[in-house]
């Protein structure tokens, strides 16, 4: 296609329009420059120009101007390296790397060039403009980088001494941000069980929520891990789980409470954790408080002196919010039952307290709370009580040495987007299915998903 350079179209006087000022020299190559439509706009033939084609009328307003005139857009959206020709504009997208452009190896004065991030990604891989042994501002070096999203840049060539010159470099913002719903489910790292009369860990905080998302905006997701089970103390509280980015409320989920050890009260957490079997209480759920509420308290054991006594404390607490009963003489506690989430496509419990320990194998050890809760162990003879991985369950209780209480389960962060709006950007190596229009993105780790 041909193209002409033209700084300015100078106010029409009566029936003549001046293209260019006084002394301005027109180049058109020799062809057509036509419209969208086939319609002829500007046309050479010897030493001819004509604007128009034969019988056309070409209106100029008084003091209209023409900027940019002859500058033609590639179709080619630009991936990879490639050399700039004068004249032409290119959508440049650096969507999977960033891209070097070399500008022409010579040049006119007045040769125009433009380029604009296609993409809105040049702030993550920005382009670098290889001057090819040219001036740029004056110097050859270093090769110019540009790196804000939605960048356009124009330059132009104003001869040997500062050769290129950027006559526009700015950025542009977005003006039709593509913002969605994102379903999330933070599920805490379960409390831990010991060894001594314990009761069960509290099973992880669980939160859900709702919230809108702007394009382009990295989700952290932090998956708290479950606390290790005790030979001897108190268990240990598990790690919290949150996700947090630009525009989002941070959503933190409290790990579970610690088991107590014998007259010890279990911890509080996300739900608490049950007390030893003679403990004066049991551990808190929803600590540090939200709104609704994380998880339940735990319970206390039985308190009868041995042999008489079948529990070695309470039961962890569950998301359900619902209170573990308490031990009794022939039955240690239960573990709270969690609370059934169907993010996935599927509906599933998490968040289960753990059972609390028996003190002799006739007595009935404690249930572990739906939701991967661990049960609780009988005499010596149960050993590693632990609760289910990734499902924030508390650990159960044992009795006696040498062996431990069970280990709480490690958290999840799931996230449910609409498939139309999935990125495919995330770190982390989440496990990614689809459910029904959403697309799943369960983290077991700590990783991250760009919108």
């Amino acid at each position: 296609m041909s193209k002409i350079e033209v700084d300015t179209i100078a106010p029409q006087s009566g029936t003549t329009v001046t293209l260019g000022e006084s002394g301005d020299s027109i180049n058109v190559t020799p062809g057509a420059i036509k419209d969208s439509s086939g319609n002829v706009i500007i046309s050479k033939s010897g030493t001819t120009v004509t604007l128009g084609a034969s019988g056309d009328t070409v209106s100029v307003a008084s003091g209209a101007t023409l900027e940019g005139a002859g500058l033609t857009w590639q179709s080619d959206i630009k991936t990879s390296a490639f050399t700039a020709v004068a004249g032409e504009g290119y959508w440049i997208n650096t969507t999977s790397a960033a891209i070097t452009v070399t500008l022409p190896a010579s040049a006119s004065v007045g040769d125009t060039i433009e380029f604009t991030d296609y993409t809105r990604t040049w702030s993550t891989n920005g382009i670098t403009l290889n001057t090819n042994s040219l001036n740029y501002q004056g110097n050859t070096s270093p090769n110019p980088i540009y790196n804000i999203s939605g960048q356009h840049i124009r330059i132009v060539y104003s001869g040997a001494t500062q050769g290129w010159i950027p006559t526009v470099d700015d950025s542009v913002s977005l003006e039709t941000p593509q913002n969605y719903d994102i379903d999330f489910l933070v599920v805490a790292g379960g409390g831990s069980g010991s060894d001594g009369n314990s009761g069960g860990g509290g099973g992880g905080g669980m939160r859900t929520s709702t919230q809108n998302a702007d394009a382009g905006v990295t989700i952290t997701c932090t998956v708290g891990a479950g606390a290790a089970g005790q030979s001897s103390g108190d268990g240990l509280q598990g790690g919290s789980s949150s996700i947090s980015g630009t525009g989002l409320t941070t959503i933190t989920s409290a790990g579970g409470g610690y088991a107590g050890n014998g007259g010890t009260t279990g911890g509080d957490g996300g739900s608490g954790g049950g007390s030893g079997y003679n403990g004066p209480g049991a551990g808190s759920g929803n600590t540090p408080a939200t709104t609704p509420s994380q998880g339940a308290n735990g319970s206390s054991g039985s308190g009868n002196a041995p042999p008489a006594y079948g529990s070695g404390g309470g039961g962890g607490g569950g998301a359900s919010g619902v209170t573990p009963s308490t031990g009794t003489s022939s039955a240690a506690a239960p573990g709270g039952d969690g609370t059934q989430s169907s993010i996935t496509g599927t509906a599933t419990y998490y968040a289960g307290g753990g059972g609390g320990a028996a003190d002799n194998t006739t007595a009935a050890s404690g249930v572990g709370g739906q939701g991967g809760g661990g049960n609780g162990g009988r005499g010596e003879l149960d050993t590693y009580c632990d609760a289910t991985a990734n499902t924030g369950g508390g650990g159960g209780g044992h009795f006696a040495a040498p062996t431990r209480g069970g280990n709480g389960g490690s958290g999840v962060v799931i996230l449910s987007v609409p498939t139309s709006s999935y990125s495919g950007t995330t770190t982390g190596s989440p496990t990614i299915t689809t459910s029904g229009s959403n697309t799943i993105i369960k983290f077991t780790g700590t990783g991250s998903y760009t919108t």
